[in-house]
């Protein structure tokens, strides 16, 4: 059984393309029963900077820990936060 789908409309730009699919559905548009799972292996998760304050003597240990591991010391306290909320 083979659906007549519509032809996507060219968008002036980004923002007229958003408000279009909000309001539309894209079954409509596209047949998803062809769609082909697609890998993007250079993406990379955005990230917020925080500001953390710690007593000194507790980011002295945490630096020396990562030291000893040979890698950054926000990468191991990154680490470390992805552990304990695992473990929960």
């Amino acid at each position: 059984m083979s659906k007549s789908l519509k032809a996507v409309p060219k968008f002036a730009n980004e923002a007229a393309e958003q408000a279009f699919w909000e309001t539309h559905d894209s079954t409509e548009y596209v047949d998803w029963a062809k769609a082909q799972r697609v890998v993007l292996p250079n993406l990379k998760p955005t990230t917020k900077t925080i500001s953390l304050r710690l007593p000194q003597h507790l980011l002295d240990s945490i630096k020396a820990a990562a030291n000893s591991r040979d890698v950054p010391y926000q990468s191991l306290i990154k680490v470390w936060l992805l552990e304990k909320l695992h473990s929960n």
